[in-house]
């Protein structure tokens, strides 16, 4: 626990000097706060988490003053341009200060986010080219990549229709490698279908500048290329009702895929965890004919179990789960600020190992873990969409749907081990029961796991 030198409270209040909206004083990240060169001891990641606690505290018990001083000190030791413990203080610093604007805590925050000044995040827009690059250039996405293409490839062998529904965060980018190692199996090319939720993460970043239509075309065209013929299917749909249209339109397909043999595979790539859980869900329409409508009133019944327990009513072939490993799901601010704190320090640290700074690239990189913080940290209800949970809760969820895991094969092993070599040496790889998880500095990042119906 950190040890303050002299209690928060007898720090010298500080007042917002008065400046126009397009007078932003460059020396200092956060307008209107001075500076001190007395703070050195402050600096360390242990002592801007206890500064970030009692500020989230001040900010929720509606102590303005407070409030105010601990910014002041966090925007002297947390400069956006810092090392990666001082970014990451200054990504929830920012956080916190929309909070207490969004609430009205403090006038003087609720003056700074009214005049735009650096509250803002300049999220990227990525061409279908950018993103394939970005995507790359960290195991954070090529794990699960990695992991579930080989699962998949072993589970679907010897079909010759092969259905994959694709709800992945990053826009199908995992789909070309996939194609690539279906082309070259031994009993030749299959014919592909490729669904995919419209509208699934429109404002989740990263964010693509083209439509899943223009995607598709795209994906089909290298397929060709290939000699594999894809057929693309876009069904909008949404992952604030648990994806119901496109479970209902899966639903209605099922009877014919189970006839024909198609092989049928539900890949999940960091996206389950935006269904809302137990602490914001909706309940059951019972006056509706269709067994998964929705209404919105509050519940303690759970979205995201009646999503899989509807994924295992398709029988599916294989269901692969990836996603990241944390925990962002409690009602209480400090704990969701622990947790994130305590998760989100990686990307940073890991940025320095394969992004230089003032590099394009890393401002897009920096710019989407700042948007999961503010999510995470200053709002609440249907806003707050990211609502990670950690691989066990996950596990419980599909053994509780009538799922059963399945281990990733000797080959997806050593696949991934081959992809890490290419990254930087904290990356790591552990084995828990059936499942793979990737690691920073031996700490838990990814996880992949691979299911049957049971």
């Amino acid at each position: 626990m950190m040890q303050f030198t002299e209690p928060l409270h007898q720090i010298t209040p500080f007042s917002i000097p008065t400046m126009n909206k397009n007078q932003i004083p460059r020396a200092h990240p956060w307008p209107g706060f001075p500076t001190s060169k007395g703070l050195g001891s402050f600096g360390d990641a242990n002592c801007m988490e206890q500064l970030l606690v009692h500020c989230a505290n001040a900010i929720e018990s509606n102590d303005a003053t407070l409030a105010q001083q601990i910014l002041w000190v966090l925007n002297n030791i947390a400069p956006p341009d810092g090392d990666s413990n001082q970014r990451l203080a200054c990504a929830f610093l920012r956080g916190l200060i929309v909070r207490a604007a969004k609430v009205g805590t403090c006038k003087m925050l609720a003056a700074m986010a009214n005049a735009n000044c650096n509250l803002s995040i300049n999220i990227h827009t990525f061409s279908v080219i950018e993103l394939a690059s970005f995507v790359d250039l960290t195991p954070w996405h090529r794990f699960g990549f990695t992991a579930a293409n080989a699962a998949i490839l072993e589970a679907v062998e010897g079909y010759s229709v092969i259905h994959i529904v694709d709800l992945s965060l990053t826009h199908c980018m995992q789909i070309p490698t996939l194609i690539d190692a279906i082309a070259n199996r031994l009993e030749g090319p299959p014919l592909v279908k490729l669904t995919v939720a419209s509208g699934a993460t429109e404002d989740v970043p990263p964010l693509l500048d083209l439509s899943y239509e223009e995607l598709g075309s795209k994906l089909v065209n290298f397929a060709r290329s290939r000699n594999i013929v894809l057929e693309f299917r876009v069904v909008p749909s949404s992952y604030a009702d648990g994806f119901s249209s496109l479970i209902e339109q899966l639903r209605m397909q099922h009877l014919v895929y189970a006839e024909t043999g198609e092989a049928l595979v539900i890949n999940c790539h960091m996206m389950l965890h935006y269904i809302p859980e137990e602490t914001f869900s909706p309940i059951p329409n019972t006056n509706s004919n269709n067994p998964y409508s929705f209404v919105p009133p509050s519940s303690t019944s759970s979205l995201r179990n009646m999503f899989l327990k509807a994924v295992r009513g398709l029988d599916p072939t294989i269901v692969i789960l990836v996603d990241e490993d944390a925990d962002f799901t409690s009602n209480n601010l400090v704990c969701r600020l622990r947790a994130a704190f305590n998760y989100l320090w990686i990307p940073y640290d890991t940025v320095d190992t394969f992004l230089p700074q003032g590099s394009k690239q890393r401002q897009w990189y920096e710019a989407d873990i700042c948007w999961k913080i503010e999510n995470v940290i200053a709002h609440e209800g249907l806003q707050r969409v990211e609502r990670l949970e950690p691989k066990s809760r996950w596990v419980q969820r599909m053994r509780n749907a009538n799922f059963r895991g399945v281990s990733f094969g000797e080959e997806a092993v050593s696949e991934v081990k081959a992809m890490l070599d290419e990254h930087a040496a904290g990356w790591g790889l552990k084995k828990e029961e059936d499942d793979l998880v990737l690691t920073w500095k031996g700490h838990n990042v990814v996880f992949a796991t691979a299911w049957l119906p049971a």
